[in-house]
């Protein structure tokens, strides 16, 4: 079984992290993917992130009629700065030994790969699926093999999607009283606005 991984905060999840699963999916013909709302990622552990009860919850109403599409809180679950070698670790013992790993992330997080807690164990336990950012040069593999010998085998640079959505700008949106319809799925666009999310 192949199943991709798409982690973050998804503080909120968008039509942006709907559209990369789908056609990552798709090309790669993965049977699964699994969405992954971190608990406290230790790269952003200065930045204040909404509670995880409301991020779980527009992840289940974003995802509810899609089957191949699950979400896992292990993160959430899991005390501490979150690390993305102890979810991948976690993954494989639940999985049988032939199944593959797919990482999804965006062109721009691959070149700060070699930041990440344990890089070099990491990427013998998963492939990196690097879809292009607007606006975003495409990474210098060759650079990323000098700091992560071994990365090149590890990753797939995607051509698309190309998608310009970002939570950052829809929380500006949310917080200036503009309209985030049609960068988020109706139900998490409900959600935010029932619950008062990202309201200044």
């Amino acid at each position: 079984m192949n199943v991709g991984i798409l982690g973050g905060t998804f503080d909120p999840v968008h039509n942006g992290h709907l559209i990369m699963a789908e056609v990552v999916r798709e090309q790669l013909n993965l049977n699964e993917v699994l969405f992954i709302p971190a608990g406290q990622p230790w790269l952003k552990t200065e930045h204040i992130i909404t509670p995880a009860e409301h991020r779980m919850q527009m992840l289940r109403l974003a995802l509810d009629d899609t089957p191949y599409f699950r979400i896992s809180e292990m993160e959430i679950e899991r005390p501490g700065p979150t690390y993305t070698i102890d979810t991948i670790n976690a993954l494989k013992e639940s999985l049988e030994e032939a199944d593959e790993l797919f990482f999804i992330l965006g062109q721009d997080n691959l070149m700060q790969l070699p930041q990440w807690h344990e890089a070099l164990d990491l990427i013998q336990l998963c492939y990196f699926v690097a879809a292009p950012r607007p606006g975003v040069k495409k990474p210098d593999l060759k650079a990323l093999e000098a700091k992560l010998p071994g990365i090149k085998q590890r990753v797939m640079l995607m051509k698309q999607p190309l998608v310009d959505i970002s939570a950052t700008d829809i929380r500006e949106r949310v917080a200036r009283g503009l309209s985030v319809r049609h960068l988020v799925p109706e139900p998490v666009n409900r959600y935010i606005k029932e619950h008062r999310l990202y309201v200044a």
